[in-house]
């Protein structure tokens, strides 16, 4: 939803996004190779949530009247969820499952 209020708010026909491969990332930007290299790109996220990409992730570039930006990466969680379910991982292994059946799950075991 947060990707569709920011592209609402850009004015019409200055516009484009274009996919691409993240070639660095430091806390807060990124550095994306896509149809032209990009350097320390604002990387847009949810509210509340960082992270910083791996090397190499897919990613989606916007060029827009205010610069571009990365929209994120694309995110293929290391086990099947359901529709509904919600994962945070890191590439290290650890994990924090959401289930739809109310379960809360820290790296594989479940709490509370």
């Amino acid at each position: 939803m947060w990707i569709n209020e920011y592209m609402a708010a850009q004015p019409l026909g200055t516009s484009s996004a274009a996919t691409g491969q993240i070639r660095s990332a430091a806390n807060g930007s990124v550095a994306v190779s896509s149809t032209r290299d990009y350097g320390a790109l604002p990387m847009l996220a949810p509210a509340g949530v960082a992270c910083v990409p791996v090397p190499g992730a897919s990613t989606v570039v916007m060029d827009s009247a205010g610069g571009a930006v990365c929209l994120g990466v694309v995110a293929v969680p290391p086990e099947p969820l359901e529709p509904g379910e919600v994962m945070l991982y890191s590439a290290g292994g650890a994990s924090i499952v959401l289930k739809n059946s109310g379960k809360v799950l820290i790296n594989g075991r479940e709490v509370g």
